[in-house]
């Protein structure tokens, strides 16, 4: 048996106890309560973004293994996003601070009409100062490695200063730094 004593002191009032996981204290306000004006005004159309969020949800295996790859800053510290609306269309994979866009071209993308497609795509999106690298689902399943070098590559060479890692990282590269004097 336990028991939980309580200790009031006088020169304090008693607080209320904490709530419970979830519940908060509340005192926000409701979604219909905050004006039009306060929310946020998207510079890309809804129906965009919710061709992205379809997009990113059902992702092909070859975009899975490249994402394993390039998620949380883990190729050459730089961050990228996938499936994101550049313009009006929407890239595989998108590093802002590099300015860089990564498509990937299944088997699809081999024929005429498409392949002139993917040019005025490509235009158009260098067109916004972005640099785009098409790599065909082949090359990243074959070839990941030698994918990944040039990815690299191209972010080192149009962000040579990348955001720091994070403080996490920073610290842990600290103590090992601190370890090995």
């Amino acid at each position: 048996m336990s028991f939980i004593i309580a200790v009031t002191r006088p020169d304090r009032e008693p607080t209320p106890p904490l709530p419970l996981a979830g519940e908060g204290w509340g005192g926000g306000l409701s979604a219909r309560e905050v004006s039009m004006d306060e929310r946020k005004t998207w510079k890309v159309s809804g129906k965009l973004r919710s061709n992205a969020r379809a997009l990113r949800r059902n992702s092909t295996d070859v975009e899975r293994i490249l994402w394993s790859e390039l998620r949380d800053h883990r190729l050459a510290g730089a961050g990228f996003r996938r499936q994101t609306p550049v313009g009006s269309y929407i890239a595989d994979f998108v590093c802002h601070a590099a300015k860089l866009v990564i498509e990937l071209d299944g088997g699809q993308h081999f024929s005429v009409q498409i392949e002139r497609s993917d040019t005025r795509r490509t235009a158009a999106i260098e067109s916004l100062g972005f640099k785009v690298l098409r790599f065909n689902n082949l090359d990243v399943i074959t070839n990941r490695t030698g994918v990944l070098e040039t990815i690299a590559a191209a972010v080192a060479e149009r962000a040579p200063t990348l955001t720091l890692p994070r403080k996490r990282e920073r610290e842990s590269q600290a103590t090992a730094g601190k370890q090995q004097s």
